[in-house]
């Protein structure tokens, strides 16, 4: 088993605890199993995590911690719930694991999410996304969501994009963007 190179969320994970100092607000933007989320709700002051699947929202409600609010709706609709600063949004974009493959993000609410999160970032805050490419609609996501990242000014974000060189070409993708 790797140390470093294995699992993305893992890496993610490390990143938003050592490169971050801001640790009072956090969205995971897709709660799925609440891995993320346990995460985040042991590092930040209050937690955000959205997810369509009510089953999700229901399994996971029963272990939350109290600075969690679950919310049983798309990430596209961030701004709805969430109007103040962020330090950080975490997403892992794809299927529910364990659950219905055929339910997964779709690229356009994907892509809406990811310019409002930028919006909501504050400076120094961090994004990271996991893109799993492995499915059409991953395939898809990484076809919309690369292009637009690649445009964001460089004198407000800085983009970092992280690929196994020696796995499948559907290998997952870690991509963080740190807000100047």
């Amino acid at each position: 088993m790797f140390k470093y190179v294995g699992d993305i969320s893992k890496i993610s994970h490390y990143i938003i605890d050592k490169f971050l100092e801001n640790k009072n607000i956090a969205i995971d933007a897709t709660l799925g199993n609440g891995y993320d989320t346990d995460f985040l709700s042991k590092k930040f002051t209050k937690v955000y995590s959205f997810e369509i699947q009510e089953e999700a929202c229901k399994n996971y409600s029963e272990r939350k911690a109290d600075n969690v609010e679950v919310i049983n709706d798309s990430h596209h609709l961030l701004k709805k719930y969430v109007n103040e600063p962020v330090a950080c949004i975490m997403y892992n974009l794809g299927f529910l694991p364990g659950g219905n493959k055929e339910i997964t993000t779709m690229s356009e609410t994907s892509l809406n999410s990811i310019i409002e999160g930028l919006e909501l970032l504050n400076h120094g805050g961090l994004m990271t996304i996991c893109l799993y490419r492995g499915h059409v609609q991953g395939k898809e996501e990484e076809s919309v969501i690369i292009p637009y990242l690649k445009e964001l000014p460089k004198s407000k974000f800085g983009v970092m994009y992280h690929e196994f060189l020696n796995r499948s070409k559907e290998a997952p993708i870690l991509i963080v963007i740190e807000r100047k």
